[in-house]
């Protein structure tokens, strides 16, 4: 078998997006404008219908989609604005798995929050296999001061939001909403935690675009068992853009969240317009109307919009979406067949109640500890296919260990993390890459002397 040299996750650019992002630079407009617009409209619609050919350029499209997603320049400023809009600060606590990349919980701390962690579930989820958050534990740890609640769909796989909601819903009592109407955004808060009545529930969705889920419980309250996509389930949700995601604008990601009865989603928008613009109550494509250079800064906030530079790869990448995650599937399924042959514990990525964007592949091989599990990176590395840990756990990390107690207090989570691998899982792979993996693995593992 000769060696081949297999990348991570290397972004899938096709001539597609360097043409558009070519048209924007021969436009004279490459901050903030139409195209961003338009891909603000178009995600909009594919979140809510899981279709990415509606055409949103025309009037009833415009009204329709518009202003119910915002594109910012990374997720992590898309979940802080989230929870600042949701006016959650000083005082107030947010709940995180302790199983998740770090933005999820940075975000909170931006905001001048508590982070609690919760552990994961024993043994990972049933079904998925994923390590998903341990909603008794989650319940326990839910007290008057909880404002928010942090879900992760990690690798793709779609958290349990029938679960999460009905906590929030249980612990409704205990919950009182901001009173605070010194300025705008901290009004803003108060009115939409009022709305609401409960924890807010926030969805860490970077992985999960396209994902969906059979639910009967979301942000909108109490619905008939159907299917939803990610970024319509939860309260406010955040989704991430970055060079290694499914779907990428080099760098980016976006907010969105879901109708709340007596607050007006305008508001809910242009409030992320300021906030990603410094406060300024005017863009750059606003003011190039006629007499319209005046503007005002209504408060001292942030720099954090994305530019149609972005947008334009966005918009491509939209285009090609469907078949990029169809691609992805296709090995999963190849994937799958091999840890099953080997008795390899796998993330499951679909099942009648769930399907993910298939964005991570996660194993375990069971019996082995760190060590063990490094050997076996490095070994498949000197076959040329990179590997990776999808994660470390945050209380293993030197600015958590102290604010969490240590990994100590998380058992499920380091047991998980101990014997986890990350496998090549990306549109760039051939099928004769795929068998060069699932071979290298084959062999790895037999030499280890785990199958």
């Amino acid at each position: 078998m000769d060696k081949r040299t297999i990348s991570f996750s290397p972004p899938d650019i096709s001539e597609l997006e360097i043409s558009e992002v070519a048209n924007v630079l021969r436009s004279g407009w490459i901050t903030t404008g139409p195209r961003t617009k338009m891909l603000e409209r178009r995600l909009a619609a594919y979140i809510e219908t899981g279709k990415n050919d509606i055409d949103c350029s025309g009037k009833e499209a415009i009204a329709k989609y518009s202003q119910r997603v915002v594109c910012l320049n990374s997720a992590t400023v898309a979940e802080e604005l989230n929870l600042r809009i949701l006016g959650i600060g000083a005082g107030d606590e947010v709940i995180v798995p302790a199983y998740t990349y770090s933005a999820s919980a940075s975000a909170a701390i931006h905001c001048g929050a508590t982070v609690k962690f919760v552990d994961i579930q024993k043994d990972r989820d049933k079904d998925s296999h994923a390590p998903e958050m341990d909603y008794d534990a989650l319940e326990a740890e839910i007290t008057p001061k909880t404002k928010a609640i942090i879900t992760v769909d990690l690798g793709g796989i779609v958290c349990d939001y029938d679960r999460v909601f009905e906590i929030a819903e249980k612990k409704r009592n205990l919950f009182t909403p901001l009173n605070d109407h010194s300025n705008p955004l901290t009004d803003l808060g108060g009115k939409i935690q009022k709305a609401i009545g409960r924890v807010a529930v926030v969805a860490d969705c970077a992985h999960s675009l396209g994902a969906s889920r059979v639910v009967s419980r979301t942000g909108e309250g109490q619905i008939e068992k159907q299917r939803k996509y990610c970024g319509a389930i939860a309260d406010f949700t955040s989704f991430s853009f970055h060079a290694v995601k499914n779907f990428t604008t080099a760098e980016g990601g976006a907010s969105t969240w879901l109708p709340i009865e007596g607050v007006d989603s305008k508001e809910i928008y242009k409030m992320y317009q300021l906030l990603s613009l410094h406060g300024q109550n005017k863009d750059a494509l606003a003011k190039t109307k006629i007499g319209a250079w005046e503007y005002d800064i209504i408060g001292p906030w942030y720099k954090c919009n994305m530019t149609d530079i972005m947008a334009a790869i966005g918009l491509r990448q939209l285009d090609r979406y469907p078949r990029l995650l169809e691609r992805r599937g296709e090995i999963i399924n190849r994937y799958d067949q091999a840890c099953d042959e080997l008795g390899i514990s796998h993330l499951v990525h679909h099942s009648d109640a769930m399907d993910s964007s298939n964005h991570l592949y996660l194993i375990r091989v069971p019996g082995i500890d760190v060590g063990q599990r490094n050997e076996i990176i490095e070994k498949l590395a000197e076959r040329g296919v990179a590997t990776n840990v999808h994660y470390k756990p945050l209380p293993m990390m030197t600015a958590y260990k102290k604010m969490s107690g240590g990994i100590e207090k998380y058992p499920n989570s380091y047991d998980y993390y101990k014997n986890s691998i990350t496998l090549p899982l990306h549109t760039k792979l051939t099928d004769e890459d795929v068998e060069y993996v699932c071979e290298c693995l084959k062999d790895v593992i037999k030499e280890a002397g785990k199958c």
